[in-house]
């Protein structure tokens, strides 16, 4: 390289005065070039063992999760005894039947909640599939199980499915895919209203009032994680405490507690407050 450089600059005695003016010096270029490369060579490979790195750990702790909830699934039964005894051990007998009860109406919760979560997205998906079809759109039967699938995610989660959806179809027909976000916002509100408050407030035993108080309450905390444990966790609450307010009622000798029942019992309250008695 080197006599090439001497060689060159023997031959061009012009190139060689105006590179000369210029303060350029060839051996310092190709160094610097060199070092150029030898920087990308090496920060590239740092990037490739850093991702490497990353996909490496992700796929171990993925299978570590995953043997260890298969653990407690097969083990299930035996676990659960030894909590049991452990609870009984170190706790009183009430309070421990307290704390397992707890326990059982939050698993109970949990499970309904996962149900109900399910079938509100398949009931959705199919008024996706069936609308689509109707309107001739493409990617009908696609678009419906995508927005199934990302409606697992309560209330918001459908909305990532419909960006996608009206890209697919964008890609097909423009005119559509407009179509395609009115027909879902129409959709969405039918779903967000009336149907998700009653299918999952159903089933974990909580009215849609407090539904949909929950994920607001749960997405402005915690986000999306948030909006799918604090419905459970409100139903918990509150069947915990109307319990408690029944019972309430019971020691107030209401037999039966019922709205009517309630009401009654107010109105004698407060017309025994207005009955002075009789001196004797």
């Amino acid at each position: 390289m080197q006599n090439w450089i001497r060689e060159f600059s023997h031959d061009n005695q012009d190139i060689m005065k105006l590179v000369d003016q210029l303060q350029f010096q060839p051996d310092q270029a190709i160094k610097w070039g060199i070092s150029l490369l030898g920087n990308g060579v090496g920060n590239m490979m740092n990037t490739t063992m850093s991702a490497v790195g990353s996909i490496a750990s992700g796929l171990a702790t993925f299978f570590i999760s995953f043997s260890f909830a298969c653990y407690i699934l097969f083990q299930k039964e035996k676990l659960h005894l030894q909590v049991r005894k452990v609870i009984f051990a170190f706790i009183p007998k009430q309070k421990a039947d307290a704390i397992l009860n707890i326990c059982s109406l939050t698993y109970r919760t949990f499970a309904n909640f996962l149900a109900g979560q399910c079938l509100e997205a398949v009931i959705l998906g199919m008024m996706f599939v069936i609308t689509l079809s109707i309107l001739k759109m493409p990617y009908a039967l696609l678009i419906g199980i995508l927005i199934a699938f990302t409606a697992l995610v309560p209330i918001f989660g459908a909305f990532i499915g419909c960006a996608v959806g009206s890209f697919l179809i964008f890609m097909v027909n423009p005119k559509q895919a407009v179509l395609f976000i009115i027909v879902f916002l129409l959709l969405q509100q039918i779903e967000g209203n009336l149907i998700y408050p009653h299918v999952v407030g159903g089933s974990v035993g909580l009215p849609s009032i407090w539904v949909l108080a929950a994920v607001t309450i749960g997405g402005n905390l915690m986000g999306i994680i948030g909006m799918l444990i604090f419905i459970p966790l409100v139903s918990v609450f509150y069947t915990i405490f109307r319990e408690f307010v029944y019972l309430r009622l019971k020691k107030q000798h209401i037999k039966r507690v019922t709205r009517t029942d309630v009401e009654e019992y107010a109105e004698e309250e407060i017309a025994s407050s207005f009955i002075v008695p009789n001196e004797k």
